[in-house]
């Protein structure tokens, strides 16, 4: 990620001005030592993820110490968790989200789907990579062993998407045919909806709305409409809002109120498109990200999450 992707662009985090990372350290450590739980979050909560993997390196030079080691020992609890997770590279940030929706009892389905549906070919082949080296695990087969049947086939084909090229028409009637036989075959949706590139995509959908005369998604809700068939179901209704409207769906996601919901969309998406997100979720809601996030969290915490929204719409 370049340091002027954020601003100019659809990021509501860009990088601090006058950025002096000699001087931060420098801050840094004597926060550190004082236990000025405030001052780190000013510091670190301010600046851009290159920035902070810029700090992570100069106070390692300067200190011969880890610095999120130092910040582990000071931090705690949700706090902790949040100022670790944005001092993570995003390719680590999002390894951390798609392992931790895998752990324990139960799958987190829905946050699989997001980061899956959200992120481009490219970023994905850096995540696997990154939760390979960090997990020692293969992302393909956790995915595999977490999830079963034609959603495993789903998420696998959402992992390894291409942007291979294809004609509307053609699509279109593949998935107009398969909606219109007896039985219900999720093949033809993988194939199509992992295989476009996003504008294609959108096209697809919209004459396949204008030929059935309903959503698309409301169509899936009946083709795979079986108790048996819930994951794939959500997936394949995720995976095409996420084509339809991609802000307008992590708008809508927002408004769950999930504490670790918001808290991941709102720092993965920072420095991509979080602005986008802000304006539709202003739209859908009558009340801005901002302030719903000085309703929903207290303290440091809140105040991170509102440095990295940035402003009141």
């Amino acid at each position: 990620m370049t340091e002027t992707m954020c601003w100019g662009g659809l990021g509501s985090l860009r990088p601090f001005p006058v950025f002096q990372p000699e001087k931060d350290v420098a801050d840094l450590e004597a926060a550190l030592e004082q236990k000025d739980v405030s001052a780190l979050v000013r510091i670190l909560a301010n600046r851009s993820n290159a920035q902070r993997q810029s700090l992570a390196q100069t106070y390692l030079s300067v200190t011969q110490q880890d610095l999120r080691a130092r910040l582990k020992k000071v931090l705690n609890g949700g706090l902790e968790e949040l100022m670790l997770g944005i001092m993570m590279t995003p390719e680590q940030f999002e390894a951390q989200r798609l392992r931790r929706a895998m752990e324990g009892l139960g799958t987190d389905e829905e946050t699989l789907l997001e980061i899956l549906c959200m992120k481009s070919p490219e970023q994905l082949s850096h995540i696997a990579a990154e939760y390979s080296k960090e997990y020692q695990r293969d992302l393909e087969k956790d995915l595999l062993s977490d999830t079963s049947g034609e959603f495993s086939l789903l998420l696998v084909a959402l992992l390894k998407k291409k942007h291979v090229a294809g004609q509307v028409d053609q699509d279109v009637r593949v998935l107009c045919e398969e909606l219109n036989n007896n039985k219900a075959d999720v093949a033809p949706w993988i194939q199509i909806l992992t295989m476009r590139d996003p504008d294609h995509l959108k096209s697809v959908l919209i004459h396949v709305e204008a030929e059935r005369g309903q959503p698309v998604t409301a169509d899936i809700e009946k083709r795979f409409g079986g108790i048996f068939s819930r994951d794939v179901r959500l997936g394949l209704q995720i995976l095409v809002r996420s084509i339809e409207d991609p802000h307008r769906y992590l708008a809508q996601r927002i408004q769950t109120m999930k504490g670790p919901v918001m808290q991941g969309l709102i720092v993965s998406h920072s420095e991509e498109d979080l602005l986008a997100v802000r304006a539709v979720y202003k739209k859908e809601t009558g009340r801005s990200l901002y302030t719903t996030i000085q309703d929903k969290f207290k303290g440091d915490i809140q105040q991170v999450l509102l440095a990295i929204c940035r402003s009141e719409d």
